[in-house]
């Protein structure tokens, strides 16, 4: 049995280390910090339960192949529960518009905010349907090795139809009029890293996931994935050191050796890097093994970073939803502030989400767990001053549009920011999400998987193919354990 060392055990790194222990590798998972999960980490206070990262959870079939894979399924690990609404917009303290789940109750929506938009509505969904199932089941399941991979009769038949030389943005314009449409149709791709101006129309692909199969959540928080995930790892043999960064990849002429970890030398066959590429690149490897440079990672278009607030609040929040969009704000302002002009911004939309409306397992009983999300730019100065000057302008104009008074109940409180996701993560820059997914950094055109100068190290993960979020993560590791086990062969 060859030995592979796995880097990481976020979901790019559990999944690559699962699928090669699969297929009768010897797979040991380094991971830094104390317990599996990477950004979808979750913590425990007080009774309060808290998702440190990924509270979003679309694109139930991309899970559910996963885990059937192993000859399992997701309910073996978790309960889903379709959120009905999916989410609430607040646009001003007058205009809140909650997305319902299932397409009837969404095109009565449209009609009523666009009369006769359903129509457009129809055949938005459509076309986004065809680029989920071209997406998810071929794009984004392609190494970025080689142009030639994209010479696929089927990519060529619909090349059109996927309007990836067209921005999101005139995309949804072409369909939409309604200002609030136009939001509700452009906020997904905010995840992917890149103004909607910026991000092709290929990834109304995001819509489809969103508007037509729905948002849904695993009972007991998203960390549920990740248990799962480990459950199904350990059944495969994998085995797991914790608390055991890696602090340098040992080389050999054009191999790795094995890798450093608190102190000690291991032998290894191979090394799938699930942690941070540019730290890995930067940091483990010698000089002479990196296939980037510096100058070359600093012309990346960085995905957002983000300040985050965890607070225990001792009271029921009667105007929030489980997901709550904050849209009272000028975004375009907010996105030069993030991509065009790095500075923590004016006045920032932001994200809510209140777990405790769909699970009353993750907070005491009264009491709601609230989590506070500002995108923000990568690679910002990031102090406690800043933190409060945010957390008090976030608070006010919370309380203002919801009409219901929360500072003085909060009980516990913990922030997260850029320099907690470079101690916690190596994240380059402090960045939460990974590589932007720009039209020149898609496909081949992102960090490639393969280390020319070593034949033996490969990477996964949200700064390399298919990109940031948690279903691409996952299918990241499932492409890089295939290309390894196709190049051992």
């Amino acid at each position: 049995m060859k030995k592979i060392a796995v880097i990481g055990s976020g979901f790019a790194g559990l999944s690559a280390a699962s699928t090669l222990a699969k297929a009768g590798y010897d797979v040991t998972v380094f991971e830094k910090n104390e317990g599996a999960g990477g950004r979808a980490r979750k913590f425990e206070v007080d009774g309060y339960m808290f998702d440190m990262g990924p509270s979003w959870y679309w694109m139930p079939d991309v899970f559910e192949s996963y885990f059937n894979f192993f000859g399992k399924k997701a309910s073996d690990f978790y309960t889903l529960k379709r959120l009905d609404p999916s989410y609430r917009i607040y646009y001003s303290k007058e205009e809140v518009l909650d997305v319902p789940a299932g397409l009837e109750a969404l095109y009565k929506m449209f009609d009523k905010l666009e009369p006769g938009s359903s129509v457009h509505l129809k055949k938005f969904i459509a076309e986004g349907k065809f680029k989920y199932e071209v997406g998810i089941n071929k794009l984004v399941r392609k190494p970025g090795l080689s142009l030639t991979e994209l010479f696929d009769i089927d990519l060529f038949k619909g090349l059109f139809k996927l309007h990836v030389f067209e921005s999101i943005s005139t995309y949804v314009k072409k369909y939409f009029k309604h200002p609030q449409l136009v939001q509700l149709l452009e906020f997904p791709v905010l995840f992917l890293g890149a103004t909607p101006e910026n991000t092709p129309a290929l990834y109304s692909l995001m819509n489809y996931a969103d508007l037509a199969l729905g948002t849904w959540y695993p009972e007991g928080g998203m960390h549920k994935i990740v248990e799962g995930m480990v459950s199904v790892a350990k059944e495969q043999g994998v085995k797991f050191e914790f608390n055991s960064g890696v602090q340098a990849i040992d080389t050999e002429g054009n191999k790795v050796k094995g890798v450093t970890v608190n102190g000690t030398f291991a032998p290894f066959d191979y090394v799938v890097a699930g942690a941070d590429y540019h730290h890995v690149e930067q940091t483990l490897l010698p000089p002479a093994y990196r296939r980037y440079t510096e100058a070359y990672w600093d012309k990346r278009v960085m995905a957002p970073s983000s300040l985050i607030f965890y607070l225990g609040v001792n009271k029921k929040l009667n105007k929030l939803l489980h997901h709550n969009l904050f849209f009272d704000q000028d975004f375009s302002k907010h996105a030069v502030e993030i991509y065009d002009d790095p500075s923590w911004p004016s006045n920032p939309l932001f994200y809510v989400c209140c777990t405790s409306k769909s699970d009353d397992t993750v907070a005491p009983a009264g009491h709601e767990n609230v989590f506070i999300l500002v995108p923000v730019a990568p690679d910002l100065e990031d102090n406690e001053a800043i933190r409060e000057k945010y957390f008090y302008m976030v608070l006010d104009r919370l309380e203002k549009l919801t009409g219901e008074g929360l500072r003085d109940n909060i009980v516990y409180k913990r922030s997260y920011a850029h320099r907690d996701f470079i101690s916690d993560y190596n994240a380059f820059k402090g960045n939460a999400y990974g590589l932007a997914n720009t039209l020149k950094q898609t496909a081949n055109l992102k960090p490639s998987i393969l280390n020319k100068k070593l034949n033996n190290l490969f990477y996964t993960g949200q700064l390399t193919v298919p990109g940031p979020g948690v279903p691409p993560s996952l299918i990241s590791g499932q492409v890089v354990a295939e290309e390894l086990m196709k190049r051992d062969r």
